[in-house]
């Protein structure tokens, strides 16, 4: 399933290179948070496999993403959820769920993703730390290669299939027990670290978070959040907010995490100028 919000401009490209991706049968649901009226109609119209589901307000990612699976009877054992500006290759999504098969205990599997310059994006990183989490926030972008950057994002050596802390919410398979067992997406993300939060739930409760490079997918990053660049850099820094607060509670936790509340709000101020 997927998640839309004004994204007619891609879904299509979606659809049509999602039917080169496996050779199974799939049903596909748009959770839909905002669209140009009749658009989406238009791309889904005479697609047997699509389901349209109109929220009718932006309701946020994982919100509407637990919707969408909502929608998929228990006859489904695998879900796929995804943005809708991502392109699979041919037999992406067969390669992904071969990997499934070596991995019993594997509850969310992510591809190799690249940008359309076939840059590759690190997709399984580490859980972040007080520690990891401060050194990249402070030097990630002034000093790429700093030590604690590479070490987040795992970024060493040739991609290789391995365990990871988290995957990349902009395409995830998951096995249905495994999602369903920890209830999904936390809704009180908005947007953001809802990802990280779920590879965190679903690592405790006994699945692993498997990246699988042997699939690969091409996505443009971007395309929904640009249209409101401000808003989502404050949704962001908040819900790194939540994420630390909900692993670090306490009354000796209480002077740090203000502090980290004071510095993104410095940072959003100096990012939006």
């Amino acid at each position: 399933m997927t998640v839309t919000y004004f994204s007619e401009d891609t879904i299509e490209r979606f659809l049509d290179t999602l039917e080169k991706a496996t050779e199974r049968d799939v049903k596909v649901v748009v959770a839909d948070n905002a669209s140009v009226e009749g658009a989406l109609e238009r791309v889904t119209a005479g697609r047997k496999n699509v389901q349209l589901l109109s929220i009718g307000e932006n309701v946020g990612y994982g919100t509407a993403a637990n919707r969408g699976v909502a929608e998929l009877d228990d006859s489904y054992g695998w879900v796929v959820v995804v943005n809708p500006d991502l392109e699979w290759e041919p037999g992406s999504l067969d390669a992904l769920l071969e990997v499934t098969e070596r991995w019993p205990r594997g509850g969310a599997f992510g591809p190799l993703i690249h940008d359309l310059g076939g840059t590759v994006y690190p997709s399984a990183r580490l859980l972040p730390s007080f520690g990891r989490g401060i050194g990249h926030a402070l030097f990630g972008k002034v000093w790429p290669g700093n030590p604690w950057t590479k070490q987040y994002r795992q970024e060493t050596g040739a991609p290789a299939e391995r365990v990871s802390g988290w995957l990349s919410g902009s395409c995830q398979l998951f096995r249905r027990e495994a999602f369903d067992s920890v209830g999904g997406f936390d809704t009180r993300y908005f947007m953001y670290f809802e990802d990280v939060d779920l590879g965190d739930r679903l690592a405790k409760a006994g699945w692993l978070n498997v990246y699988a490079p042997s699939s690969r997918v091409t996505h443009e990053g971007g395309h929904s959040t640009s249209q409101a660049s401000k808003k989502m850099l404050a949704a962001h820094h908040a819900s790194a907010y939540r994420y630390l607060a909900d692993r670090h509670q306490g009354l000796a936790w209480k002077p740090v995490l203000a502090a980290v509340k004071l510095g993104l709000a410095l940072r959003l101020k100096l990012e939006t100028r």
